[in-house]
């Protein structure tokens, strides 16, 4: 859920990026759930653009420019993630997950992100098909928005689960095989209104037969 709403995150300064060495690892998550760009300055951009691979999404800032970098490549084009995922084919959560460096590009979306977002250079899209480091800080949940999703699905989880499990039987939804999105619809009164679906497939819980049990030392 705090992906699903990670797009509609934070504001920070636009004064440029903190240096890799000061930049502490634990505020990364944080600060790029921003959801404008900080504008790079000239030297990371020409970084990010000539050299043969981009910084390492683990290494300290390297993160933080990549992800701005890819926000402003995104603001450049003057479409919202929602457009984009209309162009592309994906859910437009999945599509800001690219943005945040939280899902991988697949091969076959390529061509058609760079169509959406020409300003997107071959050293972001090689970044963004590597298998990404997903995470976030807790601290992003002193963001309203953020702790106000979260405190709701805490407040309707007992019921949620109780309806599952009639439902469903004993068992999780996955946040893997996982379709997100993220919707604006009218009330009755006119008023703006929210909708974040979570569509996840349902995992049962097994039963563990000891048989069935392949990681069991053998006997000789």
């Amino acid at each position: 859920m705090l992906k699903a709403a990670a797009s509609l995150g934070l504001r920070h300064a636009r004064t440029g990026f903190p240096s890799a060495s000061t930049l502490q690892a634990r505020v990364l998550p944080f600060q790029v759930a921003c959801s404008r760009p900080v504008k790079a300055t000239a030297v990371q951009i020409s970084a990010m653009s000539t050299q043969p691979s981009s910084p390492a999404p683990t290494e300290a800032g390297g993160k933080l420019i990549l992800v701005n970098s890819l926000l402003a490549a995104k603001e450049a084009s003057g479409k919202t993630f929602t457009q984009i995922s209309k162009e592309i084919g994906l859910t437009n959560a999945f599509t800001a997950q690219l943005f945040y460096n939280q899902a991988q590009l697949k091969k076959g979306t390529v061509d058609k992100l760079r169509k959406a977002v020409p300003d997107l250079n071959d050293a972001q899209i090689e970044v963004m098909q590597r298998c990404p480091m997903r995470g976030y800080d807790p601290a992003i949940a002193r963001e309203p928005h953020i702790y106000r999703t979260t405190e709701a699905v805490l407040h309707y989880a007992e019921a949620i689960k109780a309806i599952m499990n009639e439902e469903l039987g004993d068992g999780i939804m996955s946040a893997i095989d996982m379709f997100a999105t993220v919707d604006k619809i009218k009330g009755k009164t006119g008023e703006d209104r929210l909708v974040i679906t979570l569509n996840g497939k349902f995992l049962p819980h097994i039963e563990q037969v000891a048989d069935n049990n392949t990681a069991t030392p053998q006997t000789h």
